[in-house]
């Protein structure tokens, strides 16, 4: 796709996904071979570990998108703090929204459950997402109106959520961050299987029907969910807020989310098991 303003981001276009594609699968390339070495790790001043990593796919999905879509900003978990400001993003009817790699704890601990989310947003909702899986050589990737694909080196497949829903749902939930409320939650939720499972990956879980549920009762930022967002709405799924209503972005003084669920099958009622105290 060569480089334009995007006509119409409410529908992309396929040569706008495979384009996203090709950009997050370079970044991906070049997490793993630092990742097959040595590196440093640095600690932001949230004490957020960061590592050369980041800051290498960083540079080359802003550089990319940049190139493909003159004129649409790209705001990355990267990017310098005055375009994190409201104030800059705020007339933003579409961005780019980019964690260059999610899981960055799991990058440290080398147990591959990291990933790379590009999303581009447009009137505050996600209408094309990427994630890429760089130990794993895989991909996930949807838009409104493509269908969601999971993609590796052999084939590229459809994929949809499970529907119904399983009468023992699975759920999957965060290797790194886990508190009483969910542990709360699944005891409302009764019999279930419980999955451990690093960053966006979760929302890409429920996207292909591997499981039910993605309950997320702890902090998130925009870019750690909006690609994984897309992906599983392009899949069947929803995610939303716990008042129901779906997940939204760049509405906001916070680049922080609200508590929020993933869910693969809309019509099963999961909010009562939220409670009234999350």
């Amino acid at each position: 796709m060569s480089a334009s303003r995007l006509p119409d981001p409410a529908h992309p276009s396929p040569d706008l996904l495979k384009a996203v594609l090709d950009i997050a699968q370079q970044a991906s390339r070049a997490i793993m071979e630092i990742y097959a070495g040595d590196f440093a790790v640095e600690n932001k001043q949230d004490d957020s570990p960061l590592t050369l990593a980041d800051r290498e796919a960083h540079r080359i999905i802003t550089s990319g998108l940049q190139a493909l879509t003159r004129g649409i900003p790209v705001l990355s978990e990267e990017s310098k703090a005055q375009d994190h400001e409201f104030a800059t993003r705020r007339h933003w009817q579409t961005l780019w929204l980019v964690d260059p790699l999610d899981g960055t704890r799991e990058f440290i601990k080398r147990n591959g459950e990291f990933t790379v989310n590009i999303a581009l947003i447009h009137n505050h909702r996600p209408t094309l997402g990427v994630v890429t899986l760089p130990a794993a050589d895989m991909a996930y990737s949807g838009a409104a109106g493509l269908g969601a694909h999971r993609t590796d080196k052999q084939s590229s497949v459809v994929i949809h959520t499970q529907c119904p829903a399983r009468p023992v749902p699975i759920v999957v939930g965060s290797r790194s961050h886990r508190g009483d409320s969910l542990d709360a939650l699944l005891s409302r939720l009764g019999e279930h299987e419980l999955c451990a499972v690093g960053s966006a990956l979760k929302f890409c879980r429920v996207a292909e029907g591997a499981a039910d549920f993605y309950p997320r009762l702890g902090p998130t930022s925009e870019w750690d969910t909006a690609a994984g967002q897309a992906v599983l709405e392009a899949a069947g799924g929803q995610v939303l807020d716990l008042q129901g209503m779906p997940l939204s972005y760049n509405r906001r003084d916070t680049l922080l989310n609200p508590n929020f669920m993933a869910v693969g099958d809309p019509a099963f009622n999961w909010q009562p098991l939220l409670g009234t105290s999350c």
